[in-house]
Order: structure tokens, then C-alpha cells, then sequence
């Protein structure tokens, strides 16, 4: 188990992984130039990540992490429509801060593939945020509004907060069995 500095070398791995996409994108991805950015040694960033996909699968797994841990930050403690609220201008404030928007200018073929793999997480995250018979729903609605803002931002958060208000709070009704 890592330790201490252990944790501040992955965290610069890390974070130089998304310097490095954001320069050049997951296909051009060199682990020597991670391994500069985050001033490490090849040796200790192949001791952490020992290839390429285990490094783009170990920093999807940490922004996901974030998304978990300030999802939980933003509602602790409320209930009601005021954690509907807090769950939506958190999903507005990760996105305008994602480290994803970075890359889609590099490789949006890479962040269409990302978001489409953790659209179920997502989904899965989002809907305990979403009361009724219908939250599952809600919390997809919710998530692809969010994932198509990461792919096409928009530049006015009360415009996205609003249009996730939107889509939060409008009854969708079911299909009546034929």
C-alpha cells in the first residue's frame, strides 16, 4: 500500500496525465512525457501504471473519485429540493471544471468513448439524487444533458444549471403497456 509521498507522486502522475491529453491526446499519449511532467523517474511511473492503459484507465478511475467525493461534499447534510438543487450546480460546476474539457479540444473521439463508458456509473451516482418512480429516468436525462455539455460546453452556467433544472424537475410519463 502506497503512503505519504506515495500518494503526492500518483496524485503528479496524475495530474501531469492530464497535461500531457490535454497537449497531445490519449493517442499520442507518451508515458516519458508523463513521466516528466510529474518529474518522476519512467521506473516510478511504470511502478504505479505499468503501461498506457493502466495510467488512461487509473486517471479515469481518480476523476471519477472526484465526482464521487463533491457529490457527496455538495449534499451532505440537505434533503428535499435543496439537495436537488445542490446535485445539480454541482454537476455544473465539475463539468465547467472538468479535466475532460481540456482534452475534447485534442481528441473528442477519446471524451465521446470516456463518456459513453461511464454513462451507467453516472446514471448510477446521479439517481439516488432523484426521488419518485421515475428518478432512474431523471438521473439518465440529467447525466446526458451534463455529457453532452462536456463535448459541446456551454459557456453560461445559469444557461446549463437551468436546463438541468429542466430536465430534473419535468414529469416524464410512462408508456402504458399495449
Amino acid at each position: 500500500m502506497h503512503q505519504g509521498g506515495d500518494t503526492t507522486t500518483r496524485q503528479r502522475i496524475l495530474d501531469a496525465t492530464l497535461e500531457a491529453l490535454a497537449r497531445s491526446g490519449p493517442r499520442k499519449l507518451s508515458m516519458s512525457e508523463v513521466a516528466a511532467i510529474a518529474e518522476v523517474s519512467r521506473p516510478t511511473l511504470y511502478r504505479w501504471f505499468p503501461s498506457k492503459e493502466a495510467l488512461l484507465d487509473g486517471f479515469s478511475r481518480h476523476e471519477l473519485e472526484r465526482f464521487d467525493v463533491g457529490l457527496a461534499d455538495a449534499i451532505a447534510g440537505l434533503d428535499g429540493a435543496d439537495r436537488l438543487d445542490a446535485v445539480l450546480a454541482f454537476v455544473v460546476e465539475f463539468q465547467r471544471r472538468s479535466s475532460l474539457r481540456r482534452v475534447v479540444a485534442v481528441e473528442p473521439e477519446y471524451v465521446i468513448h470516456e463518456l459513453s463508458r461511464l454513462l451507467p456509473t453516472i446514471r448510477e451516482r446521479l439517481a439516488p439524487s432523484f426521488p419518485g418512480t421515475d428518478g432512474e429516468v431523471v438521473a439518465a436525462t440529467v447525466a446526458r444533458v451534463a455529457l453532452s455539455h462536456a463535448i459541446v460546453p456551454e459557456d453560461d452556467p445559469e444557461l446549463f444549471l437551468a436546463e438541468l433544472r429542466n430536465a430534473a424537475r419535468r414529469p416524464i410519463p410512462r408508456r402504458k403497456a399495449s
